[in-house]
Order: structure tokens, then C-alpha cells, then sequence
């Protein structure tokens, strides 16, 4: 059985599930995130906890039967806590500006750049070259995040570019003069 699929995931205080037709509701304080589940794979609630079975021990069915109590499992905390990714852009003369729904930049281009944010996602500002991407939903997040750092990619040499915060930028050694 699998280790993830088998453990049984706690509902906190004020989070409440639905589970219907192969649909799993999450509804919490921050919002409301929904999962359509495969047919192989029961949903049920029990004493404050969900618990995610599979019918047979097909191989297809051992790998959606962890897939899906990840998922569910993200929904629970993205309802609860949500999700954010940090990025840091770093480069002379690079400037960035957020606001909720759209994030300006001006990173070496002869225009600023500007990112819509997608619907659920809103960009935050902790610092003049620090960008937060939040939301509930940790897949939306992720590929908001991805999209914004793909507007800029760090340079090897300089390290200039757009990164994550705990990302690790491997710098490349520059050009040596010959003796």
C-alpha cells in the first residue's frame, strides 16, 4: 500500500468536505478548491480525518492512489493557511512595482514588463526587489511564480535575473587574462 495514499489526512477547525459524483469540495476560511477524483479511487470522512482507498493494487491504481491524498492534502492547507512563493530580483537598475492584480517590471528591457495576475493569485512586495506570489491553490501559485521568473532568467556570469529566494544561482567564473 502506498506510505502517502495510506495516511489519513486531520481536518482542522472550520474546514468542512463534500464529496459527491467523484467531486471533492474543501471549503475553509480562505475560500474553496475542488478535485475531481477517478473513478478507482473512494474518498470518505471519517472521525475528523479523510482517508483515501483504492480499489485494487493495479499498478495505475498504487500511483493516483498517492497523487490523489496529495492533492487533497494540499487543498486542506491551501483553505487554512494557502500558499506562497518568494522570488528576488536582482540587477542594476532592475525595479519592480505590485500591486494585487498586476505586477510591474523594469528588468533591462527597453519596456517594463507587465504580468496579470491569474484569477485566485495576488502579488505582494516584501522588499524593493522582492516579489511574493500568494494564493490557496499551490498548483496556481507554483505556475504564477514559474511565469514571472521566466520573464527574466538568471544570467550564469553576473547572477543578475530573476530567481526564487531559496534558490541556489551557480555562477559561472568570467573571463581570465592569459600571462
Amino acid at each position: 500500500m502506498s506510505r502517502i495514499g495510506r495516511a489519513p489526512i486531520a481536518l482542522p477547525a472550520g474546514v468542512s468536505v463534500d464529496i459527491a459524483d467523484g467531486v471533492v469540495t474543501v471549503k475553509g476560511p480562505l475560500g474553496t478548491l475542488t478535485q475531481k477524483v477517478d473513478a478507482s479511487i473512494d474518498v470518505a470522512v471519517e472521525d475528523g480525518h479523510i482517508l483515501v482507498r483504492r480499489h485494487s493494487d493495479d499498478k495505475e491504481h498504487r500511483a493516483l492512489h498517492g497523487l490523489y491524498r496529495a492533492l487533497i492534502h494540499n487543498m486542506v492547507v491551501g483553505v487554512t493557511k494557502g500558499f506562497e512563493k518568494s522570488l528576488v530580483v536582482s540587477g542594476v537598475g532592475y525595479k519592480v512595482t505590485a500591486t494585487a492584480d498586476k505586477l510591474v517590471m523594469n528588468i533591462g528591457f527597453s519596456h517594463p514588463v507587465e504580468i496579470a495576475a491569474p484569477e485566485g493569485i495576488t502579488f505582494a512586495q516584501a522588499g524593493p526587489l522582492e516579489i511574493v506570489v500568494k494564493g490557496i491553490d499551490r498548483q496556481k501559485v507554483g505556475q504564477a511564480a514559474a511565469t514571472v521568473k521566466a520573464a527574466k532568467p538568471v544570467e550564469p556570469y553576473h547572477g543578475y535575473g530573476i530567481h526564487y529566494k531559496d534558490e541556489v544561482v551557480i555562477r559561472k567564473e568570467g573571463k581570465t587574462a592569459g600571462k
